[in-house]
């Protein structure tokens, strides 16, 4: 399964990330780290090291789509700041690791009471033309919300499979860029890789694709002057599309 040319068939399945693919969240992730790095960075000495962190570069560099703990240490790591690991009972602070995680949970959870998470449009519109298709999805999420979210958004009900970070830490399965997450959700869905195609907006995400040698990896870039798409191809997406849309009834149904 190639994938790379218009009109072709779908494959036997595919993989969706769902901050950023499926759910409007990666703004809200992004505005909770930003809360939660920021006040830590106003701590420190440097000049350099104080600069707010970047809701758009550095988060998709160092955080999208990793786990609470790998995103925080990351950022911090590019900062030059180290900080002793803490436990995953720490609460939210600038003193260890786990603390800025907890940081940034604590103010997800109140973006999340307000209601500020939402479906993309093209969501519903994509899962439900692959399920005329036949071809079984599966959303895969670093988050332990993203199972709770897409059933508030009714995207659930058109998903075969879901693959939470509940299910990760239960299974001990390595965060991205590691494809276990990935090659967890195939073989649920009961295909090979090779024959299974992995839609990631995130950096992170479309390298551990190319590392799971998934059939086809497809970068989804939502940004609005198309940025996004060069860092994606750069880390193995074989193509990038701007919607699920033009995915699914371009590419794989060869419909304009």
């Amino acid at each position: 399964m190639t994938g790379r040319d218009e009109g072709v068939p779908p494959p036997h399945a595919v993989v969706l990330d769902t901050d950023g693919v499926l759910l409007d969240s990666a703004t809200v992730h992004a505005a909770a780290w930003k809360a939660a790095f920021d006040a830590c960075l106003a701590e420190r000495t440097s000049a350099d090291t104080r600069a707010p962190f970047d809701e758009d570069a550095e988060y998709r560099r160092h955080v999208d789509g990793r786990s609470r703990y790998d995103g925080a240490e990351a950022f911090l790591a590019s900062r030059g700041i180290r900080l002793p690991s803490g436990s995953p009972d720490d609460p939210p602070g600038c003193d260890t690791v786990w603390a800025v995680a907890a940081r940034k949970e604590a103010v997800f959870r109140e973006a999340l009471a307000s209601g500020a998470v939402v479906a993309f449009p093209d969501a519903e519109e994509a899962l439900t033309a692959l399920s005329a298709l036949h071809v079984p999805c599966a959303a895969v999420s670093a988050s332990r919300h993203a199972r709770a979210l897409l059933a508030s958004t009714g995207l659930d009900r058109l998903l075969t499979v879901v693959v939470d970070g509940g299910d990760a830490a239960r299974l001990a399965l390595p965060g991205k860029p590691d494809p276990a997450l990935f090659l967890h959700a195939a073989a649920r869905l009961g295909t090979r890789a090779g024959d299974t195609a992995v839609v990631e907006d995130a950096l992170a995400g479309v390298r551990a694709a190319r590392r799971g040698d998934f059939g086809l990896v497809v970068g989804l870039d939502r940004t609005p002057d198309g940025h996004g798409a060069a860092p994606l191809h750069a880390e193995g997406a074989d193509l990038v599309v701007p919607d699920l849309t033009a995915l699914v009834r371009k590419t794989w149904s060869g419909r304009t």
